[in-house]
């Protein structure tokens, strides 16, 4: 009987994990303050008897605006609504996105919405989790709302990690003398030098054996005979 519990336990196991851990979920979903992330909400298809026709994302009031890439068979629509206050040119913040797709993600599918935006650089610090909620529809009606803040519920919301930034490595100065560069010799050729030596010692001993030979010439001359 025991044998029998455990085996069931592990099939049911096998069977469940793919559906516990198709989420709506952002990746990639750890970013730093301040940074602009390109980000892509992921959704899966839970259902074996219906497609995803739809889903809608709900932005948080710390990401006032975002860009979108634009899908190849889903319609994308974006409610926004006034700021109380205007952030620099900016009146309107967007409130939610929705992205309504024929043909629906099918059953054993899924999609990928590309996005990017300006994550705040003051207000959040290391560890915090910026939610956004989002609601997924069937084919068949069914809707999924995928809006809890705890990750480890059987819906939570997607959402971005604040990470630390990275501390960027400061160079080291370049080392500086007070003295001053010796002068660098020209380069000179030692072969060339050899040579000069050789062509000096060479006339030299020309020029010397030639006044010897005019001495010996002096002295040994006879002298002319003389006619009175």
């Amino acid at each position: 009987m025991l044998r029998r519990t455990v085996v069931f336990i592990a099939v049911m196991a096998v069977v469940m994990s793919p559906v516990a851990m198709a989420h709506v979920t952002i990746q990639t979903s750890e970013w730093e303050p301040g940074s602009r992330p390109r980000v892509v909400v992921r959704v899966p298809n839970e259902r074996d008897n219906a497609t995803t026709t739809s889903v809608t994302v709900q932005f948080p009031e710390q990401v006032p605006t975002a860009r979108f890439m634009a899908h190849p068979f889903c319609e994308r629509e974006t409610q926004r609504e006034p700021l109380a206050e205007p952030i620099e040119e900016l009146t309107e913040r967007i409130v939610s996105v929705t992205w309504t797709c024929d043909p629906g993600i099918a059953t054993d599918g899924f999609e990928e919405f590309a996005m990017s935006f300006a994550l705040p650089e003051e207000g959040i610090a290391e560890g915090d989790e910026i939610l956004f909620p989002a609601t997924q529809t069937y084919s068949n009606g069914e809707v999924v709302e995928w809006i809890d803040p705890d990750p480890e519920a059987e819906a939570p919301a997607p959402r971005i990690t604040i990470v630390a930034p990275e501390e960027e490595a400061e160079e080291a100065p370049a080392a500086t003398s007070t003295e001053e560069a010796a002068p660098v010799p020209a380069a000179s050729s030692g072969d060339d030098d050899d040579n000069m030596s050789t062509v000096a010692i060479v006339f030299g001993i020309a020029g010397l054996a030639a006044g010897l030979v005019a001495l010996g010439v002096a002295l040994f001359r006879k002298p002319k005979a003389t006619t009175a």
